[in-house]
Order: C-alpha cells, then structure tokens, then sequence
C-alpha cells in the first residue's frame, strides 16, 4: 500500500469555505509523506481531466476520500465527478460494466470491479456523535455513520475497493472539538497505515 490517491470532496459554500476539510487532508497528507507513501491528490474545487483521474483510480493501492457530509450524502461537485470519472471508468479501465454477462444477466451486479485496492472515507459532519447508533435519536432511527455512507461505498465497491475504518468528526460547526478531532485522526491514520 505505497500509492495513496487523496480526493478533497469539499464544495465551498458561504457558511463554510472548507477550511477543516483541507486541513484534514493536508494532515492526511503530511503523515502519508513522512511515511514514505507516493501522493496523487485530486480537489474538487480543480479543473480535472476525467481521463486522468481514472488513471490515478488505477495507480491507488489506496484512495483517501475527505468529505463534509451534506445533505445526507457529498457534495455536489464530488457528485458530479463520480457521475464523470466512475461512469467512463465503468466502460472498462475502472470495471468490466455492471459485472454481469450475456450467459448470467441476472447475476453478480456491480461485481466487475477490475481494481483491489483499499480505500478510506473521513468526514466532517455537524451530526454530534449521539445522533448516531441511538434509535432513541429518531432522525437516523439508530443507524450508524457507515450505514448512512453506504451509497459512498457502494460506489468503492463496485470497482474492487475494499473499505478501511471510516473516520468521522462530528458536530463540526455548533460544538466543535477541532483539536480532539485532529488527536483522533492522527491515530485512525496510524491506526490503519
């Protein structure tokens, strides 16, 4: 696992210019670095070439995913560079299709992923950590961060990826505990590299 891919999928908004997310991602960088890991990076807030980005895909043993989470899911502009990068990487650089065959139609849907590496999702919400795993907190009705991810997922796996630990830093914007958040990635990082 020397090749790590890094995505920023933060889109800037008024009310938040993203600034714990590109922090996180440099952290993530700055620790990947210092141990000898080759770094590709892709920001949302960049021009990409969808060409390119698939070939990054293809280079990552891991790929390292920063995220806010908005509205339930990622932002828009990551959104749409999945609907880019992960549709054409389905036509046979990233996935053999939807994985299914003329000979079984009705078998193994999303399972032609063509790649094996890992990857790892870190979030910033502004979800407190109790909403979560808690039926008593009817909103997520006792659902956990990776089951509201699981679209996110979803989309790694269908190209071969295998998941790593999710990080999650919650309550971001009306009780943040920012440097207990960063303490905590630092050793999810170490953790799981």
């Amino acid at each position: 696992m020397k090749n790590i891919f890094i995505i920023n999928g933060h889109q800037k908004y008024p009310f938040s210019e993203g600034k714990l997310n590109a922090t996180l991602t440099e952290k993530a960088e700055s620790y990947f670095k210092s141990n000898g890991y080759n770094i590709k990076k892709t920001t949302m807030e960049d021009n990409y070439d969808v060409n390119e980005e698939i070939e990054k895909f293809k280079w990552a043993d891991v790929v390292f995913f920063q995220t806010p989470l908005n509205w339930m899911g990622v932002s828009w502009s990551f959104k749409k560079y999945i609907d880019e990068v992960f549709s054409m990487g389905m036509m046979g650089e990233m996935s053999d299709g939807d994985g299914r065959s003329k000979e079984a139609p009705k078998k193994n849907y999303g399972l032609g992923g063509k790649l094996n590496g890992k990857y790892m999702m870190s979030v910033t919400a502004n979800a407190p950590k109790e909403a979560f795993n808690n039926p008593e907190e009817t909103f997520f009705n006792g659902i956990s961060e990776d089951e509201l991810l699981k679209p996110m997922h979803l989309n790694f796996k269908w190209f071969g990826f295998e998941p790593l630990p999710t990080f999650m830093a919650y309550d971001v914007m009306k009780n943040p505990e920012i440097e207990n958040d960063f303490n905590r990635f630092e050793n999810h990082l170490k953790a799981n590299f």
